[in-house]
């Protein structure tokens, strides 16, 4: 069959029909039940004039409803659109703007936000609010409750032919700069994102809708994908793991002692994180007094598309001995690069990270060769075969970005890495954040990871300040532990024996939390406005 997601989702349905598939907030959903709740809504949409092409935005908190919506709108070759929960109004009208949406489905609690923004959406066909008993009013004459929407309409599925043709967009803003969404094809991004490529083997998947059939023999495991569904990885892994008829667990919001309490409560086997920003409070949690939480189902857990340092590596080996973890980079642009299987005491907990190359994946010299093995040339990461159209509606972005060289044409976002001898590599981090102090370049990420080893540190972000000497030095903004205390030079001290000396903070600036993306990822804007002061 075709690498359709709506076709593989149905196709799982049915497989999969009486599986319990989504449980969020208290509401659950077998797969046929999302099924015929989704087939509602794709009529709805229908009426309202939504086809082939057509955008409609999701702007709401983990929820049944987004998955449904998502399901909904691919089934009828339309392009749902991710919208960030923390924008506020200027970015909110950008994005409204740039997607050219036709409709948008939005949690009640954010009507205040979209009356900010009111100007620019005279476009809209349609706007249907998800109750959530925040009381707020609607704002928009046309709002339409969501329940209502779907109670009037045929749970059948009757829909037109799919093609792995049509589109997914996957708005991204990355680590600096307003978002871009990323176009691909359907059958691209499953091959490149959503399970098509064994990362065991390396291997294609012949046929998509093996991923079904393999499965069916087996019994299911439940996921919790704890990253907002706006983020690439979590759509990920709510749609990969549909595939295989597994069971996931949603949280609205990300808050440690909940999720644990979900992996007791729901037998959750594996859990999806970003890195740190997650990681750290789950590992901190489990240490408060008094904690206790029957974990006993949880067998992995993974990372993705943040840093994860070894320090939180080892936290939890110290709590989960036999865990299987597997950290991996990857971006919205250029799907999944590595992946690394990390038990106690690998070089995976040395630095890095440091991951298997994955199918179709390389490193690029300045002149766009191929890094052999061992070489020390530090590259950038890209990947060529199934890989996006472009970004939309920016044509110079675009060909900043997805390069053909002698008739190969590759993604390249802009991670640099080396390959090691044994062909494996190691992730540096984002040419765009990197520091230059004296012509040397400094990967924040690196020393993030040195910093947040330390004792009193529970996070920190890493950016260049001004120098007259070097150009740049190293400035670290650090969130320290609650009774702790620490200064520049214990800090630097701490780090000469993890990084070089060039590469050892100058600067200190000491906040009261960490700002991060809902994903996880650093602001590094924010950082920069942190370490220049008022």
């Amino acid at each position: 069959m075709e690498a359709n997601l709506a076709d593989l989702f149905e196709f799982a349905v049915d497989h999969f029909g009486d599986r319990e598939y989504i449980v969020a907030e208290g509401k659950r959903r077998t797969y046929a039940e999302m099924e015929a709740r989704a087939n509602r809504l794709a009529h709805y949409l229908a009426e309202q004039g939504v086809g082939p092409g057509d955008h409609v935005g999701i702007y709401a908190l983990n929820s049944v409803e987004w998955v449904e919506a998502l399901w909904a709108i691919f089934k009828l070759r339309a392009v749902w659109i991710n919208i960030n929960y923390r924008y506020v109004a200027d970015e909110l009208r950008y994005i409204f703007t740039n997607a050219d949406l036709v409709g948008l489905i939005h949690a009640r609690e954010f009507c205040p936000r979209v009356a900010e923004v009111e100007d620019v959406l005279g476009g809209l066909r349609f706007t249907l609010v998800i109750e959530d008993g925040s009381g707020h009013q609607d704002v928009r004459s046309d709002a339409v409750d969501y329940e209502k929407a779907l109670a009037s309409q045929s749970p059948d599925r009757d829909f037109d032919a799919r093609s792995g043709d049509d589109r997914y967009i996957l708005y991204t803003g990355g680590t600096t700069g307003m978002p871009k969404g990323v176009v691909w094809r359907q059958e691209d991004v499953f091959y490149a994102l959503g399970g098509g490529i064994n990362a065991m083997t390396n291997e294609r998947v012949a046929d998509p809708g093996d991923l079904t059939r393999n499965a069916a023999a087996g019994s299911p495991l439940t996921f919790l994908p704890v990253a907002p569904l706006m983020h690439g990885a979590s759509q990920w892994g709510v749609m990969g793991q549909s595939f295989s008829g597994n069971k996931i667990v949603l949280v609205a919001r990300f808050d440690a002692k909940r999720v644990w309490r979900l992996v007791e409560q729901e037998r959750v086997n594996s859990l999806f994180i970003t890195g740190d920003a997650m990681g750290r409070p789950l590992v901190e949690a489990l240490d408060e007094p008094g904690a206790s939480y029957d974990t006993s189902s949880l067998v992995s857990i993974s990372s993705t598309a943040a840093v994860f340092s070894p320090s939180v590596k080892e936290d939890f080996f110290h709590h989960f001995p036999n865990l299987y973890m597997t950290d991996s980079i990857g971006s919205s642009e250029g799907g999944a690069n590595g992946v690394s299987f990390v038990t106690p005491g690998s070089t995976a907990m040395k630095g890095g990270p440091t991951v298997k190359s994955l199918r179709d994946t390389v490193v690029l010299d300045e002149n766009g060769r191929i890094l052999e093995p061992g070489s020390g040339v530090i590259g950038k990461v890209a990947r060529t075969g199934n890989i996006p159209i472009g970004y939309y509606k920016d044509p110079v972005k675009t060909a900043e970005t997805f390069l053909t060289i002698d008739g190969v044409r590759y993604a390249v976002p802009g991670d640099f890495a080396t390959v090691e001898a044994d062909g494996t590599l190691t992730l540096l981090g984002r040419g765009s954040v990197s520091i230059n102090s004296g012509g040397e370049k400094i990967f924040p990420e690196e020393v993030e990871a040195a910093l947040k080893a330390h004792p009193a540190v529970f996070d920190a972000t890493v950016v260049g300040a001004p120098d007259e000497r070097w150009g740049q030095c190293v400035a670290a903004v650090v969130q320290v532990r609650p009774g702790q205390d620490v200064s520049l030079e214990e800090l630097q001290a701490h780090c000469r024996t993890r990084i070089a000396g060039y590469k050892i903070p100058r600067q200190l600036n000491v906040v009261d939390e960490i700002r991060r993306s809902p994903s996880g990822k650093p602001d590094y804007q924010w950082a920069k406005e942190v370490v220049a002061g008022p």
